[in-house]
């Protein structure tokens, strides 16, 4: 690897306001903002506007469509495809 062509490399905080949820792990994305914690240690801290304490999809409150009922009104306005007029 070429040294000092990639950004620092360091730990971050992620927080998701919607879901009252955050995590620390290790980024390249900073942030001016800090926020101190659990281990006592100050880390910057990167507001996010969804994550998996959010989603529908892993909180369970996604919506299923249903999708043959479209398809079939599909047909029935339109036609099958290859079918002659």
């Amino acid at each position: 690897m070429r040294h000092d062509i990639h950004p620092p490399y360091g730990p971050v905080v992620f927080r998701d306001k919607a879901g009252d949820f955050a995590f620390l792990t290790r980024s390249t994305f900073t942030s001016d903002r800090t926020v101190v914690w659990e281990d006592g240690h100050t880390y910057p801290v990167v507001d996010v506007e969804i994550s998996s304490a959010s989603h529908p999809f892993y909180t369970g409150t996604a919506r299923v469509l249903d999708t043959a009922g479209r398809v079939e009104r599909f047909e029935q306005r339109y036609g099958r495809r290859g079918a002659t007029l």
